[in-house]
């Protein structure tokens, strides 16, 4: 698939931003876990979400779908699988997955796509291996031997929300209390949602305890709209907004807002309307009109509140006057792509001044942008990201391959032509 982009003279309207992907896949498997049914509002119907609930329907767990409500219907015991799950292109899959796994008398196989078969998965088996399950794979395909747990204390050595969420669900069935400390604290979707459904958590700066917790509440939710969507939208209005672009809905929990700190440091105006709250998360609609002008940097604890988003942050940052620094984001190496060699060499290839570093980039502007080829190679972030790039290119941006936008953001491309003002 194709997505072509010329230069738009400005964007306005309106979207609602489409449910927040990391809230669905906690849904789903948090709800397979919990003492009844879970009835789940406006869930993301994007691939990774899906594979999710197919790798759980193979583990026993049932789900009934009309449309816009989805109920979640645990299984008594799980399942034997009898062939591997397969967790597509979603990493958080395959990692949140392997925390409840770790804990259940099952040995399973979990495989994915290409891209995922490439990204890390020590930094789970590490702490899964110390609380006595057995698992093997440093990449997938991974198997987990699983069985009695028990308590650990364990510091990651990455800011990871996949990692602390992996550890934490494990740790709802571990002999003992469980702590996992981070460098920095990650986003805490998790924590949210557990602490609704009655486990026992306590929170201490960037370290997070759990005790063994059997017995959880089902829950009723409304997943709110995706800061990581609305990203690419913030952008387009920073630049090209003369009339307000509002996003409808957008989930604005603290630990995911690091762009919104990008776009204050930049000088675009970002108004928050109707802040409302939605199952212990809040959630606002974003007003945001053209007015960036200034570079920005980004850094330490900052890192993961917008890792997601770096990629559009770097289009924003060809348009901007002077050197922007993106640095400590070396977590982007192994996304779904090589994200910083990629997104540099795009840009580099539209003819904006950007040298790739180990963890980030420097990147010198204004510089006018070019129409040109660029693949997505697999990676739905890149795929929107330059997407957005073409909307200040002269010529036509042509993005190869961007099925990949598929995975989470099924309606990218009505949504874009809908803004647009040509």
């Amino acid at each position: 698939m194709k997505l072509v982009v010329t230069r738009a003279q400005a964007v306005s309207g309106e979207i609602v931003i489409p449910s927040d992907k990391s809230l669905t896949h906690r849904s789903y498997l948090l709800g397979a876990i919990a003492n009844g049914p879970s009835r789940i509002e406006n869930p993301l119907r994007g691939e990774d979400c899906e594979s999710t609930r197919h790798c759980l329907e193979q583990l026993g767990t049932r789900f009934e779908d009309d449309g816009t409500f989805v109920t979640v219907i645990p299984a008594t015991e799980w399942s034997q699988p009898t062939e591997p799950l397969d967790c597509g292109n979603s990493g958080t899959t395959m990692r949140l997955l392997s925390g409840l796994l770790a804990s259940r008398p099952r040995t399973v196989t979990m495989k994915g796509d290409a891209s995922l078969s490439r990204r890390p998965m020590k930094r789970i088996a590490k702490p899964l291996n110390e609380m006595g399950a057995v698992v093997t794979g440093e990449t997938p395909p991974l198997t987990i031997q699983g069985g009695q747990l028990h308590g650990i204390t364990y510091h990651s050595e990455v800011a990871s929300a996949q990692v602390k969420s992996c550890v934490l669900l494990a740790g709802l069935r571990a002999e003992g209390k469980t702590v996992l400390h981070e460098p920095t604290k990650s986003r805490d979707h998790t924590e949210r949602m557990l602490t609704a459904m009655g486990a026992s958590i306590t929170v201490d700066g960037n370290a997070v305890a759990i005790e063994p917790s059997f017995d959880l509440k089902p829950f009723e939710m409304r997943v709110p709209g995706d800061i990581s969507s609305a990203a690419f939208w913030l952008v387009a209005g920073a630049l090209l907004a003369e009339q307000p672009l509002t996003l409808i809905g957008v989930n604005v929990n603290p630990t995911r807002t690091g762009i919104l700190d990008v776009l204050n440091q930049v000088g675009a105006t970002v108004v928050h309307r109707n802040p409302r709250e939605e199952n212990g998360e809040p959630v606002a609609d974003l007003e945001i009109t053209r007015d960036a002008t200034k570079p920005f940097v980004i850094e330490g604890s900052l890192v993961p509140r917008l890792i997601d988003e770096i990629p559009v942050l770097a289009v924003l940052a060809t348009q901007l006057n002077g050197e922007t620094i993106i640095r400590d984001a070396r977590e982007l190496r192994v996304k779904e792509t090589d994200r910083i060699g990629v997104v540099s060499a795009g840009l580099r290839a539209m003819g904006a001044n950007v040298e790739a570093t180990e963890d980030g980039f420097v990147i010198q502007g204004p510089t006018p942008l070019k129409g040109a080829t660029i693949d997505a190679s697999g990676d739905h972030r890149i795929g929107m990201a330059f997407a957005i790039a073409g909307l200040v290119a002269d010529g036509h941006t042509v993005i190869e391959n961007a099925d990949s936008i598929q995975t989470s953001y099924p309606n990218f491309e009505s949504h874009l032509r809908s803004i647009v003002k040509s």
